[in-house]
């Protein structure tokens, strides 16, 4: 029997970086003591007031057919968010719930590029990315990101990938999986290329609030980018709520009809009782969210420092997100190389962050997302294991 060529657009390279990951999983069914850092899913629960709100909904009976654009109370929740994390008001009208950011990512693509046209994408990249751009038929685009600059966009390089077939610019700050922040100076002369060559900008924000010291822009604030900026976030990682799968789109209003027709084709809406418990995860005040936040940095902190100190190892200090980008390029082995060796030799699981683009060679994407005595271990084991390599006469590095 034959497929559609659709399947075969969903081939591809980042459909495949979580063959580590995979491993790893099976391994830890097994009994084996593996320290999970492949997957960037909070080790926090859910705060209670969202849990007790979706607990009282699904008591009331709540389990019907909702809104397929999400209900009003949501959306305004939402849009209410948006103002105090960006001091810009929105338009509910312009705010459509989604399942989760990847189905905020999808909807947005599909609606924006088709056959013919052609989507940027700065890489390394969240590995989702290409399937989604292959299934709307378009053709992705990369622009390099370095190592030595931070992991950082450099908006001459966006020009230079721009052609007559460009049609949307999809951009991640905080960056997932090299935690870079992008300044307002810098997101203005970004958005200057989009508006020069009249691109979308499609802005993935899922770790707005999660940031080290540098504040999180949102492109859509700026002057004369609203009308073509389309904003994707989500609860996942700032509520650590990645199973609800409860995420949305802010863009212009004119966009929110042609979503919710793809949301009537698609999912018919999210579960009420899930909705309900959204608007309350982002209309109260939720201390345990501060308290993750702070983890986040603790972590990141003791990573840099620990990793900093270990033979052939340097890192990328993230600004945000929850991951750290390890550099092994001075133990002469390839990333995906060194990571199955740590897997197999020590029991540690990160990812090769060649998986997440060719940019990401010779870097491990170290997720912060394990408590903190298991990260620990981790960052003992990796010290245990390069200490052996560099005995065993591989080459060596200086950090900086």
């Amino acid at each position: 029997m034959r497929y559609a060529p659709f399947v075969q657009r969903l081939e591809n390279k980042g459909s495949r970086a979580w063959e580590l990951h995979a491993a790893a999983g099976r391994r830890v069914a097994q009994g084996h003591d593996v320290v999970m850092l492949s997957i960037g899913d909070p080790d926090f629960d859910t705060p209670a007031g969202v849990v007790d709100a979706a607990v009282a909904s699904l008591r009331a009976g709540h389990t019907h057919y909702s809104w397929i654009e999400g209900s009003p109370e949501l959306r305004r929740a939402i849009a209410r968010r948006h103002e105090r994390m960006h001091g810009v008001a929105v338009d509910p009208d312009r705010v459509v719930a989604t399942l989760g950011a990847q189905g905020a990512l999808y909807s947005a693509i599909l609606c924006l590029a088709g056959p013919g046209d052609e989507v940027i994408v700065p890489e390394p990249m969240y590995v989702t990315y290409e399937g989604v751009i292959g299934a709307s038929g378009a053709t992705m685009v990369t622009v390099p990101l370095r190592g030595e600059d931070r992991f950082h966009l450099d908006p001459a390089a966006l020009e230079r990938a721009v052609t007559p077939r460009s049609r949307v610019l999809l951009l991640t700050s905080p960056h997932n999986p090299t935690g870079a922040v992008l300044s307002r100076e810098e997101l203005a002369a970004i958005g200057a290329v989009c508006t020069r060559h009249d691109l979308w900008l499609v802005s993935d924000e899922v770790y707005g609030s999660v940031t080290y010291g540098v504040p999180h822009v949102s492109p859509s604030t700026l002057p004369g980018l609203a009308e073509r900026t389309v904003v994707i976030d989500s609860l996942s990682k700032s509520h650590a709520m990645c199973g609800w799968r409860v995420g949305w789109i802010v863009g212009p209003r004119a966009m929110a009809h042609h979503l919710y027709n793809l949301g009537l084709a698609m999912h018919y809406g999210l579960p009420t009782f899930v909705q309900e418990a959204a608007a309350a995860a982002l209309d109260a005040e939720h201390p345990e969210l501060e308290r993750m936040r702070r983890t986040f940095r603790e972590r990141r902190d003791l990573v840099a420092d620990r990793v900093r100190n270990m033979p052939m190892l340097d890192c990328v200090v993230p600004e945000g997100a929850m991951y750290v980008m390890v550099d092994v390029r001075g133990t002469g082995m390839g990333s995906e190389t060194f990571a199955w060796r740590l897997l197999d030799e020590a029991n540690v699981a990160a990812l090769p962050a060649d998986g997440f683009g060719p940019s990401g060679a010779g870097y491990l994407r170290w997720s912060l997302t394990a408590p903190t005595a298991r990260l620990d271990e981790a960052l003992r084991r990796l010290d245990v294991f390069v200490r052996g390599l560099a005995a065993a006469g591989a080459p060596a590095i200086t950090a900086e």
